[in-house]
């Protein structure tokens, strides 16, 4: 039994990159808005270039790279690799804790530092 919130796990892991995150999605909400306004469904290739080229900043694998020559494909892979990873990452933190938390007295010193800290 998990006693505490994954979602505010898993955003406390990716927050370095939220902001950039937050920009990508603003952007595609307001580029969806404005194609249901005009009817059109497709994106074009320099929105795809525009949001391929966000993806390589957040992505530390592709980032961290010498070459800028990253092929989009290998983008969206490493970007999924990298997805799935994090989601492994809390699953195997969130068991650890819950582990851990089995383990003391929920009365205890530890009990309520690991509290506070699932709070902030």
């Amino acid at each position: 039994m998990k006693l505490f919130s994954l979602k505010r796990l898993k955003s406390s892991v990716t927050k370095p990159s939220q902001n950039l995150v937050d920009q990508a999605a603003i952007e595609m909400s307001s580029r969806r808005r404005s194609r249901q306004q005009s009817g059109s469904t497709r994106i074009s290739d320099d929105q795809i270039i525009d949001l391929v080229s966000k993806l390589r900043q957040l992505v530390p694998e592709i980032r961290n790279r010498r070459s800028d020559k990253v092929s989009a494909s290998k983008v969206l892979q490493e970007t999924c690799n990298y997805i799935r990873n994090l989601h492994r990452e809390v699953d195997d933190l969130s068991e650890r804790l819950s582990q851990l938390l089995t383990t003391i007295d929920a009365d205890s010193a530890e009990a309520g530092i690991i509290r506070s800290l699932l709070n902030q």
